[in-house]
């Protein structure tokens, strides 16, 4: 019988040990997560009547792999859609106010966030020429500045940044956090164009499959985003198996020995190894050291969520998905979600449920506080930006001591040189969101083709 065992219990693990199962049916397959819990980063806890989201508030749409898999797995009646509100609306916290982010041209040109030169600078996007000699990786800060120009660069491209990877855009690299971006300038000669490209193409191909085009949409579940995990566990069974630590990997004559933190063993054909690049570098320090080095070179920051509940009465909110506040400004936030107007019932009768995020790469002052002084910085925030007029009736803090990978310039090199060592380790396959990608939908995605790598490394 063809053996895998699955290092690590997150979304990646998870729904690359359902894909195998639907890939290999014959094979036996073992999922070890080193936590009493399934998940990673994914949790939802319902405290006082308010639906907390410990990790990621939902997905998008945009690529098809958490939303069909959330299909096949029979949760086709639990998904949620977020409010066409929180679609529209967006706003960042710019010259000490709530500013709604333009959606199209003319909301472009009617925004204050942009002087007239900088909006002119942003129109003329599509004129503009690609150079013909380019760095090998750029980064998103310097890609946006050549495109976009100045302004929209240190407003809107900071907040995207911010709002994505809590990261710092002069040190991100544009092809590795949002390889589109210089896909479609290269393709169509403009990210404008590029866009609008990509936007017929998706019309076309939904009249096509007989549907109505629809925008683009973020998704949870009734209950949760816990609602995708706990089915993929029950999917699982016995083969999940949590409060395991793995310790290290072996190469044996005939596969692979997946140690614990104990006396326990497995014995593998395959391993598939997705927990962060920093756990996998520790358990393959013994096999591959310029592997685990590589591993552990690529860096995370700290992200702490400060949850709150308001007394509606208290808490003036448009509706909408939240704010950004670009961090030129400084402020103790990174951004605010607005989760009970993103989704319904996730706030008691007369309350109101945010998230705070804070820390990220230029705070790491905010990841450091107590719990007490995070709650009183983040209200103070409230007070000034969002006008809250009393204290919180509910507060909790999530703490993320190693929250998001920084695809720092030099990334996409990176995982080259990484997927050649690993390569040299037949029955291998590396994962997760320290390569390809940070958000679920590139989880899922990834899981997929390790699925598909894994099944042809059988025959």
């Amino acid at each position: 019988m063809f053996r895998v065992v699955v290092i690590g219990g997150g979304l990646s693990g998870l729904s690359a040990a359902v894909r195998l199962r639907e890939q290999i049916p014959d094979a036996a397959i073992t999922v070890l997560e080193e936590r009493d819990r399934a998940g990673g980063n994914i949790r939802t806890e319902t405290r006082e009547g308010f639906v907390i989201e410990h990790g990621p508030n939902g997905f998008l749409d945009g690529k098809p792999s958490t939303l069909q898999l959330s299909r096949d797995l029979g949760l086709t009646e639990q998904l949620v859609a977020g409010s066409e509100a929180a679609r529209k609306n967006r706003y960042l916290y710019w010259n000490d106010q709530l500013q709604m982010l333009p959606s199209d041209p003319l909301g472009l040109l009617r925004t204050p966030l942009l002087t007239w030169r900088g909006k002119l600078a942003m129109l003329l996007e599509p004129f503009r020429r690609r150079p013909g000699k380019l760095p090998r990786d750029e980064s998103v800060a310097a890609f946006a500045r050549r495109r976009f120009g100045k302004e929209a660069a240190n407003i809107f491209i900071d907040a995207l940044v911010t709002g994505i990877h809590a990261g710092d855009p002069e040190r991100l690299s544009v092809r590795a956090a949002f390889p589109r971006l210089p896909k479609m300038e290269a393709e169509a000669g403009s990210v404008f164009r590029g866009f609008l490209r990509a936007s017929k193409l998706k019309k076309q191909a939904a009249i096509a499959r007989g549907e109505a085009p629809a925008p683009q949409r973020m998704w949870s579940f009734k209950s949760g985003l816990q609602t995708l995990i706990d089915a993929m566990g029950q999917r699982l069974g016995n083969d999940l198996i949590c409060g395991v630590g793995v310790k290290r990997i072996e190469r044996t004559d005939t596969g692979w020995i997946v140690r614990g933190d104990g006396r326990e063993s497995w014995a593998a054909d395959a391993v598939v190894n997705t927990v962060p690049s920093y756990r996998q570098a520790e358990q393959l320090e013994n096999l591959d050291v310029p592997l685990a080095e590589e591993l552990a070179s690529i860096r995370y920051t700290a992200v702490n969520v400060a949850v709150l509940g308001y007394r509606r009465e208290d808490a003036p909110q448009p509706e909408g998905f939240g704010y950004i506040a670009p961090q030129a400004t400084r402020r103790n936030v990174l951004g605010v979600q607005w989760c009970s107007s993103i989704y319904p019932d996730r706030a008691p009768p007369g309350f109101v449920l945010w998230r705070a995020l804070c820390g990220g790469v230029n705070r790491p002052d905010m990841a450091a506080l107590s719990n007490g002084d995070l709650i009183a910085a983040v209200h103070l925030e409230m007070q000034t930006a969002m006008r809250v007029t009393a204290p919180p009736a509910f507060a909790q803090v999530v703490r993320w001591p190693k929250a998001i990978p920084q695809y720092e310039i030099g990334h996409p090199a990176r995982v080259q040189k990484l997927e050649r060592l690993a390569n040299r380790h037949s029955g291998l396959f590396l994962g997760g969101n320290a390569f390809h990608g940070i958000a679920m939908n590139d989880c899922t995605e990834q899981a997929e083709r390790i699925a598909e790598r894994v099944k042809a490394y059988r025959r």
